[in-house]
């Protein structure tokens, strides 16, 4: 939704399918067939503290009770799994174990602040992988590039990541005390990715674990690599259709080229002139482009790569060199440049 590979299905995000899937299944039947079970996925803090029922934060911080947050947490999943498909499966997993883990203190935290400060007894917490999901939107926040789509009103602007705090915004406002889950969320994902506390370098997930369960769950959850194929919406106009499928054709020869010439980069030496060998198929408007094509001795020096996005490439686990490629060919399009980095 937020990058060019949004509609790719969970190719390479087993684990986030599984989220999806599975607590959504268990949420429906819960709801439609079996109520009397409900009370066993109810978190349930004061029988967590005074009964010391551990088992509580596991099932009634896991399946959403509410359908409606049931439909907006799977959406949110669907769209947080890109980084699934950045990360690896297991450094996902260990993300998510940590966030859980984080978030379900501060509860216990925020809620005997909540108590002492204002006198407000706090018993029950809307029950679902509430927590975790919050806890998504700070590497949402800050790793993932803004792109403006269109302005509304010519003063407020729609971007590629609007959409995704929209379902943030509406999950916030689904329950009265959803917004302990909210900040615990947040704050336990802004510990998680500190560099200080080094968090991650303790909760997360063994590797043999990875291991037995890329055996076992992952050929379930798996999905084929999708086609390079894009549907153009029934509702755009000829102009529309065909901008798409010219930015479409623009981008799969863009990334054929960076990965032909990466790969003869060492025969070349050095770095390649890549802004002469992508010109964009929008500015070829008339046949006459060949005619008045500029010459070789015409041809700009290489793009000037911003050190800032080279860093941020390079935050989501890129190496240096790859990403001042990708920058280089995308003429500074970080968007562009994250597509191509992650399908190669």
């Amino acid at each position: 939704m937020f990058t060019s590979t949004g509609s790719n299905g969970f190719y390479k995000a087993p684990l986030s399918k599984s989220l999806l899937l599975v607590p959504s299944a268990i949420s429906i039947l819960l709801t439609l067939l079996f109520q009397h079970y409900q009370k066993f996925f109810a978190y349930n803090l004061q029988a967590v503290k005074e009964d010391f029922q551990i088992w509580r934060l596991v099932c009634g911080r896991t399946i959403c009770l509410d359908l409606k947050d049931t439909f907006c947490s799977s959406l949110l999943i669907y769209n947080f799994r890109i980084f699934e498909r950045r990360y690896g499966s297991r450094k996902f997993s260990s993300f998510l174990l940590g966030a859980w883990m984080l978030s379900a203190l501060f509860d216990l935290l925020l809620v005997e602040i909540t108590q002492y400060m204002f006198g407000i007894t706090i018993n029950s917490l809307p029950s679902g992988f509430l927590g975790p999901v919050f806890a998504l939107f700070v590497p949402f926040y800050s790793s993932i590039p803004r792109v403006q789509v269109t302005q509304v009103l010519g003063h407020f602007s729609i971007t590629n990541k609007s959409l995704v705090y929209i379902l943030g915004l509406q999950l916030l406002t689904s329950g009265s005390y959803i917004w302990i889950l909210a900040l615990s969320g947040l704050l336990s994902g802004i510990c998680y990715n500190s560099s200080i506390l080094k968090v991650h370098q303790i909760l997360c997930v063994p590797r043999w674990v990875a291991k037995i369960f890329s055996w076992t769950l992952e050929p379930v959850f798996s999905s084929s690599e999708p086609t390079n194929e894009v549907r153009v919406g029934m509702g755009a106009t000829v102009d529309i259709q065909r901008q798409q499928r010219m930015e479409l054709l623009d981008r799969q020869i863009m990334m054929s080229q960076v990965a032909q010439m990466r790969r003869q980069r060492q025969q070349q030496g050095g770095m390649i002139n890549w802004n002469r060998l992508f010109p964009p198929l929008r500015h070829r408007h008339n046949a006459n482009y060949q005619d008045h094509r500029p010459s070789e001795q015409g041809i700009p020096p290489p793009t000037e790569v911003s050190e800032e996005q080279v860093a941020r490439l390079m935050e989501m686990g890129f190496s240096r060199g790859d990403a001042l490629e990708a920058l280089r060919a995308s003429n500074n399009d970080l968007n562009v440049a994250t597509n191509f980095l992650l399908q190669h």
